[in-house]
């Protein structure tokens, strides 16, 4: 939490259709005042001292009532100065093209659009916010992202524990599909002996027995694996003396089902070990994301 006096400011803005609203909510559930829309003129009304410092998210964009960038960049530097705040924008960005698909498939009309086509509200749009987006502390591409995705992101980086933990994120993906945009880490491991071209294999995944076992026995796995441990071990201590309290780390193989997937496995199962708070998921496996914790930990025992 904040050790400003006049507690915590989050600014929410970004393109219309990239999910404030569901930003918005996810910090209401976290415990944060949850305003959206409100004029930029009573900005100050509602950022008032007080005794319980209750950290405040606000929503913000063309929506907003004399909405400008410059005037809004204005007030915000005004209210830090005069409330010890500690301010953080949070700027929500999409694709143009899922955000014209966004609103194509709500029947809804883009704020800036009038009668023009969406497209060109998003333009106009663009235009207009990019200073903002400048200025932001943290960029959000929603484009691949779900609530329960924004909604794990939101919360490691924003949470309100006194003493947050330094949180790792590891999750597995398909380089056919593009990489993870909030990634902060890449780790390609295409390198290694691929099991789809094993027949038995193939329809299998990487938090299978016999996947794991065929990827481990890579003559050159064990020792690139503890390379990277070691790696990461240095270099995660660095992130958390600079402040950062969430890393996402993705772990990319050519179809995200056998060799990503079991070593973002083991990796989160080490790093678990090594006592971080850690979460792992796979973005481009189609089953049930989670744990095979029989395999992996009987892995990472071998590797002790």
């Amino acid at each position: 939490m904040s050790t400003h006096r006049g507690g915590r400011l989050l600014v929410v803005t970004g393109m219309s259709g990239a999910g404030r609203s569901t930003a918005l909510k996810t910090f209401e559930d976290m415990g944060y005042e949850a305003v959206d829309n409100l004029p930029l003129s009573l900005l100050p009304n509602l950022v008032v001292p007080t005794t319980t410092h209750l950290p405040l998210a606000v929503g913000v964009d063309v929506r907003t009532r004399d909405f400008a960038v410059p005037a809004l960049v204005a007030a915000l530097d005004r209210l830090v100065v005069e409330n010890d705040l500690d301010l953080r924008i949070v700027f929500l960005d999409c694709d143009d093209d899922r955000l014209a698909r966004r609103y194509t498939e709500t029947r809804r009309r883009h704020p800036l659009a009038g009668e023009r086509p969406v497209a060109d509200g998003i333009k106009l749009e663009r235009e207009r916010v990019r200073p903002l987006r400048d200025r932001a502390d943290l960029v959000i591409d929603t484009s691949m992202l779900n609530p329960g995705d924004l909604k794990r992101v939101l919360i490691g980086h924003f949470g309100i524990d006194a003493a947050p933990a330094f949180s790792v994120f590891v999750t597995s993906f398909s380089y056919r599909n593009g990489l993870p945009r909030d990634a902060d880490l890449v780790i390609d491991v295409r390198f290694l002996r691929n099991p789809h071209y094993v027949p038995g294999l193939q329809p299998l995944n990487g938090k299978d027995k016999a996947v794991g076992e065929y990827i481990a026995a890579d003559p050159d796995f064990h020792s690139l694996f503890d390379e990277l441990d070691a790696w990461l071990g240095r270099l995660l201590p660095r992130y958390e003396r600079e402040g950062k309290t969430y890393l996402t780390i993705a772990i990319g193989c050519t179809g995200g089902r056998h060799r990503s997937v079991y070593v973002a496995e083991l990796l989160a199962a080490r790093l678990s070990r090594d006592g971080r708070h850690v979460a792992v998921a796979h973005r481009d496996l189609d089953v049930n994301a989670g744990t095979d914790h029989e395999t992996v930990q009987a892995a990472v025992k071998d590797f002790a």
